[in-house]
């Protein structure tokens, strides 16, 4: 990202625009100023396609301040400067200005369409001996994704039981360590989970008066992976099934139509593609979706 990215220049004739950047309270210019942030806007932009507007200046100083400090370089100028040849701090710093934000269940109509139209048609591909395979691209701390296999298990615990043995498997993925982390671990805050339903959480997982603990079923078919979606993709399978959901609010526009093409070529023929309720299928990769519900998209058959 640079400079003309985040800001227009000012239209001959009239004035200069006004400054992308207000000093913030308590904070040395020398320490952090306009410079820096446009820096690591750019720099979030190249390493994972995430866009930072003007307005998030202070999200970049709060989110980074504890990993300046913990350099001891002293400066964001400083500290930019080495994460630009240290793969490994920059990473961490791009998993620090991600934002983390779900909870199971969310945008219900998702998992009621799966449930009632997608669900049976893969119960009969298990039973006719053939893999079915689902993604949850931004998965944060997991809950999007064990949504998903307990909506796929069903209520029934001896049936999503035999299901789990059959040749079913659910992948997460996310940019981000830490939340992988607590994905692996599987354990929840009870407040994250009021919206799921009672008959999937007395199935598929134990609880105590304050946490909710996933079962071994869902362990097993669950599996969790470090991914950059502006990277290349590792997976030789194709998917009957991709949420991919509030993570292409980040993305400016090309990124955004590119992400959609590969995520329709990493459908199978039928498969289904769920996104955000505040987001749209644009670009070339709409040719190969069609609309059948509100922010549902099935790839065409060839």
């Amino acid at each position: 990202m640079t400079g003309e990215i985040l800001s227009q220049p000012a239209e001959a004739g009239t004035k200069a625009r006004q400054p992308l950047f207000e000093p913030l309270p308590g904070v040395s210019p020398a320490v952090y100023g306009e410079k820096d942030f446009l820096a690591m806007a750019q720099m979030m932009r190249a390493e994972a396609g995430i866009m930072l507007p003007p307005g998030k200046a202070i999200l970049v100083y709060s989110r980074l301040a504890p990993l300046v400090r913990a350099s001891n370089l002293g400066t964001f100028n400083a500290y930019i400067v080495m994460i630009r040849n240290n793969a490994e701090e920059r990473r961490k710093a791009v998993c620090a200005l991600t934002t983390n934000h779900t909870f199971f269940y969310r945008e219900a109509h998702h998992f009621d369409h799966f449930t009632h139209e997608v669900r049976p048609q893969l119960v009969e591909a298990l039973d006719a001996g053939e893999a079915v395979r689902m993604w949850s691209a931004g998965c944060s701390s997991g809950e999007e994704v064990f949504s998903l296999a307990m909506a796929m298990l069903g209520p029934d615990r001896s049936e999503g039981r035999r299901l789990a043995k059959l040749d079913l498997r659910l992948l997460g993925s996310d940019i981000a360590d830490p939340p992988l982390l607590k994905a692996r671990e599987g354990r929840y805050d009870l407040r994250d989970v009021v919206h799921l339903p009672a008959a999937l959480r007395g199935a598929w997982s134990t609880a105590s008066t304050t946490h909710m603990e996933i079962g071994p079923e869902l362990r097993e078919i669950v599996q969790f992976k470090r991914l950059n979606l502006h990277e290349a993709w590792p997976m030789r399978r194709t998917f009957q099934v991709i949420l991919c959901r509030n993570v292409m609010i980040y993305f400016d526009q090309p990124t955004k139509q590119k992400l959609v093409t590969r995520l329709a070529e990493q459908l199978v023929p039928g498969g289904y593609l769920y996104i955000g309720h505040s987001e749209r299928v644009s670009g070339p990769g709409e040719a190969l979706l069609e609309h059948v519900g509100p922010t549902i998209y099935r790839r065409r058959e060839a």
